[in-house]
């Protein structure tokens, strides 16, 4: 791919965003453009501002069976994700809602608000299987929408009364807000979050994770849900070849001081048009390193920019890939820390009495 300056928008529009551009996405039959009407008229040209619609959803949890995951089903409450984060590998799901993965994905945002009632649906049905749900998995449930539409509240209200095992994972503060839920289904061993730090740099991280709360806020997010009993996991994620990868011991010390119990890390992933906007993103902000960044990328790809072949795709493969898995392996020695915290119980689950069952009568 060459930079094309041409496609991307005025700074003054995207301000706070992370992706520079808002291309088509892959299913859209026209490029888009802009073009001038012929009149000589100055037009008003908006910010991309967030907005904000709704789906009503069918089913809520989503089954994978890929041997990469650690889970085998989850629960996504938004798509789209005003974090902006420019790296993030669900932006091209926008893609099937006729949306661009660019400024779309982090300004278009869409509500399940009915999640919770499938989901306590789905768990009532006789023939559900208990295993542990991730939440956070594609877009981050405690985006900032989250602290209006509560839907991720709802939804951890049905597992906790459902004692049903949970995995989350996010960068949102806003989790905070549910410690209440979150320390009385830990005490039962029944819910462990992944926090992830990108970098400590802040400069970095606004314009890579542009509305996501800072390093250090993220640091002591840790730090309160680990003194409040919940197992916490810091998630080194994405490391970026020649940008965030000599910030790799430094990230682990610092989740490791403020009591995560694990960690684990995974290479930058650019898949279908996460690739573009990354690099166009890299031009933008850092055109003294996107060269050096691409080619430890292609390297790790057998000379493309993203391989999406089962148990490599998330770490890479060659010498570089090596070292960065070695860097951790030696700081996760050095703190003690391992890659997994202990596992989620799913002996406790139970459907609870719900209105009009013949018991509730006494």
């Amino acid at each position: 791919m060459s930079y094309d300056p041409d496609l991307t928008i005025e700074t003054s529009r995207r301000r706070a965003r992370g992706a520079v551009s808002n291309t088509s996405g892959r299913f859209e039959k026209l490029e888009r453009t802009e073009t001038h009407d012929g009149w000589d008229i100055e037009e008003e040209r908006m910010q991309f501002r967030t907005q904000l619609s709704f789906e009503s959803a069918k089913s809520i949890i989503t089954r994978n069976s890929s041997p990469d995951l650690g889970f085998d089903r989850s629960i996504n409450p938004y798509r789209g994700c005003e974090h902006g984060c420019v790296y993030c590998f669900a932006r091209p799901t926008h893609a099937y809602l006729g949306y661009s993965p660019g400024l779309d994905f982090e300004t278009r945002l869409i509500a399940k608000p009915n999640a919770a009632e499938l989901l306590e649906k789905e768990l009532r049905n006789h023939r559900y299987a208990v295993a542990p749900i991730a939440i956070g998995t594609n877009t981050d449930p405690y985006q900032p929408i989250e602290k209006s539409q509560r839907i991720m509240r709802e939804c951890l209200e049905v597992l906790r009364d459902f004692k049903h095992p949970v995995g989350i994972v996010t960068k949102g503060t806003l989790i905070e807000r549910d410690l209440d839920i979150l320390r009385d289904m830990a005490s039962e061993g029944l819910v462990k979050v992944g926090v992830s730090v990108t970098s400590l740099d802040l400069r970095v991280s606004r314009l890579m994770e542009p509305r996501a709360p800072s390093p250090d806020r993220r640091l002591r997010m840790i730090e309160r849900l680990s003194s409040e009993g919940i197992p916490v996991r810091l998630m080194v994620s994405p490391v970026v070849p020649g940008l965030t990868d000599h910030e790799v011991e430094r990230i682990i010390g610092a989740g490791a001081a403020a009591g995560a119990k694990a960690v684990s890390w995974i290479m930058l992933r650019l898949p279908l048009e996460v690739s573009e906007l990354f690099q166009e993103w890299l031009a933008t902000h850092f055109p003294d390193r996107a060269h050096k960044v691409m080619s430890l990328i292609r390297e790790m790809h057998g000379g493309q920019t993203y391989s999406a072949e089962w148990g490599k795709r998330m770490r890479g493969e060659g010498t570089y890939a090596q070292m960065i898995a070695h860097r951790v392996a030696i700081a996760m020695r050095r703190t003690g820390l391992p890659k997994e915290l202990p596992p989620l119980r799913c002996d406790l689950f139970e459907r609870p009495l719900s209105a009009g069952d013949q018991l509730s009568l006494f």
